[in-house]
């Protein structure tokens, strides 16, 4: 028999996992598309979970579903409903009921169509990012270190397993708060004593290793205080292990290799004063509401934000987040994707985004629901923040952070909210060089290897068309 259609009791586990959430039946039953009375049913065990029931639980709740299965079947009946239902593919899409019994009879063919959209897919973010390459001239050009760094992260899902829970365990012998005795744990096993300094604000820390001295900028907010204590700690205690990983990184060159450096003791800090299981639990149970999230752990709003697209660990998985720092200019500085989403490597973002308007208005958060031209949709969040320099000589760092995940998880996210259910959706792209929208108002330049077409007696916003 088929797995897919095997007869599966786990009234105990969706009732452990509705109760993970704090739902109530009737809310679990809407959110599943099911009645109150077959939901109770099927928590008793009086009635099997159908493959209709672990497709809404996929889709509803990803990052427990698999718990449910015994196999891969409803991933693979999930990723060939979603390969067939692909907007990006100019057909008639199928209609899910026949797919979804055509599938359960024939899991070969289902498992070969998941497969060939999974190539499709890999294929065109390889030709988008050569479009964006070339077009931007970059081609040619051997990869800058940190672009070096930026990959081999990306590469890693953002996730790092050996790193995290090493970083995991030294929280938990710091107590309930870590970032409280991070500066003590220094002093007492590694003779390190953390200083303020009240200098012209250009240095934020600076480790002296003769005199054993962690100077650091006291105009610094306490978070970002706490922040550059605990990088200190994990460059001593989980030394070892980032060895490890910088040995077996395969990066080229030496800079590369000092950055990684840096970024893997960046990694483990935040996951030292955000541990984990702690985190998130605690994302999960407050909707992952940034304001509370950085308040109970003590972090700022960024350093929480990109924690929460880290949560990658198997097994325990948290909701997929994309996290990105846009500068001024509308740099894309720090990016982290859990998602299908994909920055754009070279070139300025999409300026329908709202991650724009989000750096010019600071400490106030904007939400959007955005549409990508593969029809995938994305629930967004973005907020301006102003870092002090501590100097009137210099300006302060102006910049916005955006958090975003599928609208499938829009339940679970705070800031989906604001938005009108069934609202229209932006559409963004993620770059113009590489954006198919014909019909795009504010596009800066045509996408690449397009063949451009001029009317004379027309004008538009954009005094082009293309194929």
């Amino acid at each position: 028999m088929d797995p897919v259609r095997r007869r599966l009791f786990a009234g105990y586990r969706l009732r452990n996992l509705r109760n993970d959430r704090g739902l109530s039946q009737a809310a679990l039953a809407a959110r599943l598309g099911i009645s109150v009375s077959y939901l109770s049913q099927i928590e008793n065990n009086d009635r099997p979970v159908t493959s209709a029931v672990l497709v809404a639980l996929a889709r509803e709740f990803p990052s427990e579903w698999a718990a449910l299965g015994e196999d891969d079947s409803v991933a693979v009946l999930l990723g060939a409903l979603d390969a067939a239902t692909d907007t990006s593919v100019p057909r008639d899409r199928l209609d899910e009921d026949s797919l979804r019994r055509a599938i359960e009879q024939q899991p070969q063919l289902a498992r070969r169509l998941v497969a060939v959209h999974e190539a499709y897919r890999r294929s065109q973010e390889q030709l988008r990012v050569l479009d964006d390459k070339v077009e931007s001239g970059a081609g040619s050009a051997a990869q800058l270190p940190w672009e070096e760094v930026r990959d081999w992260f990306q590469a890693e899902g953002n996730y790092l397993d050996a790193l995290d829970r090493s970083a995991e365990a030294l929280a938990e012998s710091l107590g309930e708060t870590p970032a409280d005795g991070i500066a003590e744990r220094l002093a007492t096993r590694h003779g390190i004593r953390v200083l303020r300094d009240d200098g012209d604000g250009r240095e934020l820390s600076r480790f002296d290793p003769a005199r054993r001295e962690l100077r650091i900028g006291a105009s610094l907010p306490p978070e970002s205080q706490a922040f550059l204590i605990a990088h200190q700690f994990v460059r001593h205690e989980a030394a070892e292990e980032m060895r490890e990983v910088i040995a077996g990184s395969g990066l080229a060159s030496l800079a590369a290799r000092e950055l990684l450096s840096v970024g893997l003791a960046n990694y483990a800090a935040g996951a030292l004063l955000m541990p984990y299981t702690r985190f998130r639990h605690a994302a999960r149970t407050l909707r992952h509401d940034i304001d509370r999230l950085r308040q109970r752990f003590g972090v700022s709003f960024e350093q929480a934000c990109q924690r929460l697209s880290t949560l990658q660990r198997p097994g325990a998985t948290g909701t997929p987040f994309y996290f990105c720092r846009v500068d001024m200019a509308g740099n894309i500085t720090k990016r982290h994707s859990a998602t299908r989403l994909q920055f754009a490597r070279f070139g300025g973002a999409c300026p329908l985004w709202m991650v724009h308007e989000a750096v010019a208005i600071p400490d106030r958060i904007l939400v959007q629901l955005a549409e990508m031209p593969d029809g995938t949709r994305y629930v967004s969040m973005a907020k301006g923040l102003v870092k002090p320099s501590g100097s009137f000589a210099r300006s302060p760092r102006r910049y916005a952070v955006a958090l975003g995940c599928e609208e499938a998880h829009a339940a679970d996210f705070v800031y989906a909210d604001a938005l009108r259910p069934g609202g229209a959706a932006t559409p963004i792209g993620t770059s113009c060089r590489i954006c198919p929208r014909p019909d795009c108002d504010q596009r800066a330049f045509p996408p690449a290897a397009s063949i451009i077409e001029i009317d004379a007696n027309r004008r538009a916003a954009v005094p082009y068309s293309f194929r």
